[in-house]
């Protein structure tokens, strides 16, 4: 690996780590447990957009494990993993078909995020009642990774083709 692509990957992973301290000191927006904004999606999506897919995972992967070892736990590394994976999955399939915009990205991304907590939450609590909760996260999922998708796409627009 070349000096350029260790430096643009140790970026844009403190970049995503910066935005998850941030997001970690906004109140919440809803006074439902889990709900964030997603703003280090932000980097996910700018790496999938301007690198290759393998850069965008390995930068997410790396991104979750750095803030679950630091501001988190065992169990927020899991739950962020399957919704990180997740997200990154969809988002893939729908960038590589390109059919969908940046904000379509980022709503897909969003709502499988919570798909992906959702169904670890399913195994871990070793109950489905927890699908119970699906409606809240769909929609909290589509507003978030819609304005995520929003901005990624203005960020997008101002840099070079590939970095």
């Amino acid at each position: 690996m070349d000096a350029k692509r260790v430096a643009t990957y140790g970026m844009l992973i403190a970049l995503a780590m910066v935005l998850s301290f941030l997001e970690s000191l906004l109140p919440a927006f809803v006074a439902i447990p889990g709900v964030k904004l997603g703003l280090t999606n932000l980097v996910v999506m700018v790496a999938l957009f301007r690198m290759k897919p393998y850069d965008a995972v390995i930068i997410n992967v790396i991104r979750i494990l750095l803030v679950g070892f630091t501001f988190g736990n065992a169990f927020s590394i899991i739950y962020s993993l399957a919704g990180g994976l997740l997200s990154f999955a969809v988002m893939w399939v729908l960038f590589k078909s390109k059919r969908f915009s940046s904000p379509g990205v980022g709503a897909a991304g969003g709502v499988a995020h919570n798909i992906g907590q959702l169904l670890v939450a399913a195994v871990v609590l070793r109950t489905t009642g927890v699908v119970f909760y699906l409606p809240v996260l769909l929609i909290s999922g589509l507003i978030a990774g819609v304005a995520i998708g929003v901005i990624s796409g203005l960020v997008v627009k101002r840099l070079p083709e590939k970095i």
